[in-house]
């Protein structure tokens, strides 16, 4: 079973598609997707409570109605997906959003989605093969560096997402391209041994480091599609986060 976390604050606009999304990728594989909701104020708690009351449900494939809520549909050729809901009573970021996660996954491997539809989980598949299939990764990171599709934005973000890789990579002995990708799949082996505390977009750096220093995985890295949005609609990492990647990054070379 794959297990996807999707860690989510005021993504009412756009959590329903990627959640139809995320339950039509690898539809011969069966899912269960973990949802944290970060003390959102924009109505996605709302929402959720509405379409989970319970706090989980299951089908095999999850569309968008007219009205904006979730049809759960039964397709008997699609595997099952299972959907959980964990709330946060305030916003305390997304590394605590995934510790939320982590702590519940039940499944073989684990895959962490954003909530804001920068991400295709169609590009799971060759992560999922190399895993799976072929057995030959332990971790994959995606890297919005390779060539595929991908969104012109800010030259400032590049420039900060290269020079953190770059760092990361002269620390801690590899040759990532885009170690601030969402996009990271792994066994749970790997899982079993990581221990984040960071509760905030310093996660994604925690995480990275744990797995490097472990030097027991098999890392791969593949291209993805990246469909870029800009501070107007909703992006919420800035210069300060990046500043705060360079801290952690000596951070946890030197102190781990």
């Amino acid at each position: 079973m794959l297990s996807v976390i999707v860690p989510v604050f005021n993504e009412a606009a756009t959590l329903p598609h990627v959640l139809g999304m995320v339950s039509t990728a690898l539809p011969e594989v069966a899912k269960e997707i973990i949802v944290v909701d970060d003390g959102s104020s924009d109505g996605t708690r709302e929402w959720l409570q509405a379409n989970f009351p319970t706090g989980s449900r299951w089908a095999t494939a999850l569309t968008v109605g007219v009205e904006g809520g979730l049809l759960f549909a039964e397709e008997p050729a699609s595997a099952p997906v299972a959907v959980r809901v964990f709330y946060h009573d305030r916003n305390s970021g997304k590394g605590a959003a995934l510790q939320t996660g982590l702590a519940a996954v039940q499944g073989d491997v684990i895959v962490i989605q954003d909530a804001d539809l920068e991400y295709d989980p169609a590009d799971w598949t060759v992560m999922y093969d190399l895993i799976v299939r072929r057995k030959v990764a332990d971790v994959v990171y995606g890297s919005r560096f390779y060539g595929r599709p991908h969104r012109s934005l800010y030259f400032h973000h590049y420039l900060a997402n290269r020079l953190i890789s770059l760092v990361f990579n002269l620390l801690f002995n590899q040759t990532l391209t885009d170690i601030e990708c969402c996009y990271k799949m792994f066994t749970r082996d790997v899982l079993s041994r990581l221990r984040l505390t960071c509760n905030d977009f310093g996660c994604e750096i925690q995480l990275s480091a744990q797995i490097a220093l472990a030097g027991r995985w098999r890392i791969y890295e593949v291209g993805i599609s990246y469909f870029g949005r800009t501070y107007e609609d909703g992006k919420k990492i800035g210069w300060r986060d990046g500043v705060k990647a360079i801290w952690y990054l000596a951070r946890f070379r030197l102190f781990s």
